[in-house]
């Protein structure tokens, strides 16, 4: 694929609501107890727990679930959730495609406080809200050192989610039956012991025709934006040419390293919804 160049901070902080639960609190095993005290999450499981276990199994992942990895795309408003197959060894396998309900902000990173952006880069669920004012929340762990490097000085923002209710400035907004899902299954993930679930967002999807197009649009009078696309590159590609996430670096000059990857795997699979 070729390089694509030369291609209200208290409302913020409202919708996207204050987590409660590191993603990397308790340990494996009493995590899913401890969640389940909750009243939002103990209904949660009662109404998707056997339905997401059949829909893994179906998929062809394992269950519980093993490296999770979430995957959204702003211009496609589409979240997806990846788990690594049953078999060992075998690519990962698209378990579901959870539709974004709202957009806010433009195709770009986030680079200030109050900006209304959704964050575009390398991530991880950083924290479990089961008390979330928008039902229930992960929280992406923005901003990383790479954002941090952008901002120049100027607060970045933080308090980026994916919850529910339907609502966002700057963060990913599903609807209630589809953030339970993925809430609970990066809770049977954690669970498991996955300290890390790892949640890329793009701008569009990096190897379409369409994307590149675009993007080349709206970055011709902004080189920066066609540098920072082009840094997203090799993370994206990696995954498609592996079928496993890869571990991506976010450093203090404000790029991303792509860490050597696995060796190749066979093509990616995706489940039928």
């Amino acid at each position: 694929m070729p390089r694509l160049s030369p291609v209200v901070t208290v409302l913020a902080a409202l919708v996207c609501s204050v987590p409660l639960m590191p993603a990397a609190e308790a340990h494996a095993g009493d995590f899913l107890q401890r969640q389940r005290r909750y009243p939002r999450v103990k209904a949660a499981l009662e109404r998707h727990e056997d339905a997401l276990a059949d829909r893994f199994r179906a998929a062809g992942a394992a269950w519980p679930p093993r490296d999770l990895f979430i995957r959204s795309f702003k211009a496609e408003a589409v979240t997806e959730l990846w788990a690594a197959a049953e078999r060992r060894g075998d690519p990962h396998v698209l378990v579901r495609t959870f539709p974004v309900c709202q957009n806010s902000g433009v195709l770009g990173p986030k680079r200030r406080e109050g900006d209304w952006q959704v964050p575009e880069g390398f991530y991880r669920v950083s924290l479990f809200n089961p008390n979330s004012s928008y039902h229930l929340s992960l929280g992406v762990s923005y901003p990383n050192a790479a954002d941090r490097h952008h901002s120049a000085g100027q607060p970045p923002g933080g308090a980026i989610m994916i919850h529910g209710d339907c609502v966002t400035i700057g963060c990913i907004p599903l609807r209630d039956g589809p953030i339970e899902e993925l809430y609970v299954a990066a809770v049977f993930a954690r669970d498991a012991g996955q300290r890390d679930i790892p949640i890329h967002i793009f701008p569009c999807r990096l190897d379409e025709p369409t994307c590149q197009a675009r993007l080349a649009t709206d970055s011709a009078a902004r080189p920066d934006l066609a540098a920072f696309w082009d840094g997203l590159v090799p993370g994206y590609l990696a995954f498609l040419q592996t079928g496993a996430p890869p571990r991506v670096v976010a450093s203090k000059d404000g790029a991303y390293k792509l860490e050597p990857p696995p060796r190749e795997r066979r093509p990616l699979v995706a489940a039928g919804d």
